[in-house]
């Protein structure tokens, strides 16, 4: 046992960080072994276009919870490889939105196949006894309905 695994929960995040981290470098694999140039980093972005159509930078950062200057940037990488395009929102022309170029849809229906096999082996990692998915979701609503930050704050300020 190394002694990430020793400090328990204190190591949460580190270990999330580690499987994390396994499973990108796994994806980023699989997708070169199937022939498609695609970085894992590109996917909760061209994924919630591809499911939403002509959404703002706004709803894709609210769908996917990272910062708007990092969908910006995520945003203008995967603009400039011509897999999706925006226009300007008819009631508000301040805004873009976002949808996916014909190209986009090419490369989509190559990965469809692989996210399948991928989402059965995912499924088949995850479930487990204490089933790592349905945990994550459960952790995920906690931490929504109260930071872990404002929770430490908490108690601190009880004691």
């Amino acid at each position: 046992m190394n002694v990430l695994n020793q400090a328990g929960i204190l190591a949460l995040s580190s270990r999330l960080h580690r499987l994390s981290e396994q499973i990108r470098k796994d994806g980023a694999l699989i997708y070169k072994e199937f022939g498609i140039d695609f970085e894992l980093k590109w996917f909760p972005v061209i994924y919630t276009i591809y499911k939403m159509e002509n959404v703002n930078v706004v709803e894709i950062a609210n769908e996917i919870g990272y910062s708007h200057p990092s969908v910006i940037a995520l945003l203008r990488e995967i603009e400039s490889l011509k897999l999706i395009d925006w226009k300007k929102d008819s009631k508000d022309q301040r805004k873009r939105k976002y949808h996916i170029t014909k190209e986009g849809h090419n490369l989509i229906t190559k990965m469809k196949p692989i996210w399948e096999i991928m989402a059965e082996v995912l499924a088949e990692i995850s479930n487990t006894q204490n089933n790592l998915l349905k945990a994550i979701n459960e952790a995920e609503i906690k931490l929504s309905e109260q930071s872990f930050y404002q929770r430490v704050l908490q108690i601190k300020h009880s004691n």
